[in-house]
């Protein structure tokens, strides 16, 4: 009877073998088409052309780039070994705000958000995050060496066109780098505000819905695409994750969510505000929007809230 259980026990040992083999597979397969840069691939195209919504901002950024052409400024800058390149838009202003973009998407994406921040006297810089776009780097880290990046761009752009006020606008994933670099011990003191557009709890959750929504397998390829993150890039998904971070964050913020975004859902995004520590802190909702959408649904107000915020805190 005993030589029966023993087999039971390989068969058992050996399905559960090739099963972790099989998804371990996919769960390759998964992280490399979401979170690495294709090999060899530098170049800055629409993240989503199939979106009519995305070309839209694509093409309605490259409008607005177009018209303030002759402020740009062409740069790049050394962060760790990578060589990152950025523009610019130098409008004579003594502020100036940073874009700090989704994953995958190039400083072209950038131009679209910023409109508003020229419009409330601000110079304008847009990146291109590393792996993405001209820049170095194979891997997107979900903000643990992005926040060094953003933490080097400004003293750059501190050093070079003597601004010293700055302001950061994070897209998605772009908050996470916002948040680690607001908690670093080098993070510079001429960051005086924080608006962030869709901002998730943790990568772990928003990433779990957006697996549901491909329709691809959770269990275990969810957690086995973590394991990959954090073997390739270091990232401390839960040590890091937004809703940590921003119990410590003490300057002021503007929370951007839409009621309509399936990733940051309004009941969790309720949550990361509450748990946020700024004494000047501020959510706006939007009844429209998909992810990282909220503005091409209702400009108006998307531009009029953060212009009354940039004012607001320029007053003190």
């Amino acid at each position: 009877m005993i030589w029966v259980w023993v087999i039971i026990a390989v068969l058992f040992i050996s399905s559960t073998f090739i099963m972790l083999i099989y998804t371990n597979k996919i769960a390759k397969t998964v992280y490399k088409s979401l979170l690495t840069r294709k090999k060899g691939l530098r170049e800055r195209v629409c993240s989503a052309p199939d979106n009519e919504e995305q070309v839209k901002m694509w093409n309605d950024g490259l409008i607005w780039a177009k018209e303030n052409k002759k402020f740009k400024k062409d740069l790049k800058i050394k962060s760790e070994e990578l060589t990152l390149y950025g523009e610019y838009y130098d409008f004579g202003f003594d502020k100036c705000a940073v874009i700090l973009p989704g994953r995958s998407e190039c400083l072209i994406y950038s131009y679209y958000f910023s409109s508003p921040y020229k419009e409330s006297g601000c110079n304008v810089l847009c990146i291109d995050s590393r792996s993405t776009g001209l820049s170095d780097g194979e891997y997107n880290t979900l903000g643990t060496k992005e926040s060094v990046d953003i933490i080097n761009w400004i003293k750059h752009i501190e050093n070079t066109f003597d601004i010293h006020q700055f302001y950061l606008h994070s897209i998605c994933v772009g908050t996470s780098g916002a948040l680690i670099a607001l908690n670093s011990k080098d993070c510079p003191k001429s960051i005086k505000a924080l608006i962030c557009d869709g901002c998730y709890t943790s990568f772990r959750e928003t990433f779990k819905r957006h697996m549901i929504e491909d329709k691809r397998p959770l269990f275990p390829v969810l957690d086995l695409v973590m394991f990959h993150i954090k073997r390739n890039t270091g990232a401390k998904i839960i040590k890091d994750s937004p809703l940590r971070l921003v119990k410590k964050i003490n300057i002021p913020v503007l929370f951007l969510f839409s009621k309509q975004d399936k990733f940051s859902i309004p009941k969790k995004s309720k949550i990361l505000f509450d748990a946020c520590a700024s004494n000047n802190k501020k959510l706006v909702w939007f009844e429209k929007g998909a992810h990282s959408h909220i503005r091409i649904n209702n400009a108006e107000k998307y531009d009029s809230t953060i212009k009354n915020f940039v004012e607001e805190i320029s007053a003190f």
